[in-house]
């Protein structure tokens, strides 16, 4: 204890002899206590050099020693006065049992471990400090990668046409000196627009101000998470009216039939597959969704193997009768009547983009309100241009 200490310093000045070190306990033990009962040491060794003094016949002026001891007392004054010294907060028993086990764990006796349950769980949880983290939890946002498989275009203008060859020349064979017959040749063409999607945020100015910049960077990417998802289900899925033309939506694009409603069969992938012209067949790509995905799987040729392959290299994609297959959640489920497999030349869909998303901050127009609003707008367009190189499956009977 502090004051044990300063007590053999005074016995030292006032040859007294040192008093016995004691263990205080309860109150005695506060920091405020040791202190003023050193201060009470203190003033009664003054008293008893001075008495001394006097009997010698000298002056407080010239001795040294006291001059020590004065110094001492109005630096333990000095402590005692500073605020709140009266006496020290007295910890909360949760904060006791806290300090208990982290000094001796499970050993720590049971009314410490009972102090540090917050809860009726049965588990039992143990107090401690809250932390506020910069991490959000936000769940996870899948959408169909077409982008990765189709053919990207940047437009400059409202919408892109493309020409198109409708059919092809009429040529026969003729004897000799028989006149060639005159063929003609149509032509048409296929316009892609660009769609407009957009959005808007308002957010609290207290917000944005208290996040450093956190929450405006989260909206951010809820933005484009959203955009994200809302333009690949639209080329898978999409009307034409107001968004992009998904092709699956495409009334041009044949299809075989599976030959039953709930189970895939096997032959009549490769049915799909070598229904349609080599040069597609070739550069072509699957597509469906997950749960389609883990049923293909499990299909099996004639001698037992599985028609679906993993990938033997990193960045190569898992494939399927040879082709590799995407995984595109918004294709639909296994259905009677659905067309869950697509199958490919997915360059034959052309997205164009007409403006990359543009976020624009206005922070004047809720001003009153204590408000900032955030604007989002996108531009993109898709459409299939030749539906001869796509083929769907159909899960149906007929």
């Amino acid at each position: 204890m502090r004051h044990v200490k300063n007590l053999a310093a005074v016995a030292a000045l006032t040859n007294l002899a040192a008093p016995a070190a004691v263990e205080f306990k309860g109150e005695e033990d506060d920091p405020i206590s040791i202190v003023t009962k050193s201060i009470e040491d203190f003033q009664k060794a003054i008293g008893d050099r001075l008495n001394k003094l006097e009997e010698k016949g000298g002056t407080a002026a010239d001795d040294k020693e006291l001059k020590k001891l004065q110094d001492r007392l109005a630096e333990l004054e000095t402590k005692a006065n500073r605020p709140g010294g009266d006496k020290p907060t007295e910890p909360t028993e949760e904060r006791k049992s806290f300090a208990t086990y982290l000094r001796r764990g499970d050993a720590a006796g049971p009314d410490e471990l009972k102090a540090l349950t917050v809860s009726n769980d049965e588990q039992g949880g143990y107090l401690a400090p809250a932390e506020m983290s910069t991490e959000f939890i936000k769940d996870l946002v899948e959408y169909s990668p077409v982008r990765s498989v189709a053919s990207v275009r940047n437009i400059a203008s409202p919408s892109v046409k493309y020409p198109k060859r409708t059919g092809i020349t009429n040529a026969q064979w003729e004897g000799e000196a028989e006149e060639a017959e005159e063929s003609t040749v149509t032509f048409g063409q296929l316009e892609v627009p660009a769609r407009k999607l957009m959005t808007f945020v308002d957010i609290s100015n207290e917000l944005l101000a208290d996040s450093g910049g956190t929450a405006e960077t989260e909206v951010r990417l809820a933005l484009a998470e959203d955009f994200g998802k809302k333009e690949g289900s639209a080329f898978v899925n999409g009307s034409g009216v107001k968004e992009p033309e998904g092709f699956m939506t495409n009334a041009d694009i044949a299809h075989t039939v599976n030959g039953h409603a709930t189970n895939l069969n096997a032959d009549k992938l490769i049915d799909l597959m070598y229904a349609m012209p080599a040069m597609y067949r070739n550069r072509g790509t699957w597509g469906m969704n997950g749960t389609t995905l883990g049923a293909v799987r499990k299909l099996k040729d004639g001698q037992g193997n599985y028609l679906w392959q993993p990938s033997f290299q990193a960045g190569q994609p898992e494939t399927v009768l040879g082709r590799p297959v995407v995984e595109m959640v918004d294709m639909p489920d296994i259905g009677d009547g659905a067309f869950p497999i697509i199958y490919g030349d997915f360059s034959a869909y052309r997205i164009v983009d007409r403006l990359a998303m543009s976020i624009l901050v206005n922070p004047y127009l809720l001003a009153t309100k204590g408000l900032t609003r955030i604007h989002a707008t996108r531009r993109v367009g898709g459409r299939v241009l030749q539906a001869a190189r796509f083929r769907k499956l159909k899960t149906a009977t007929s």
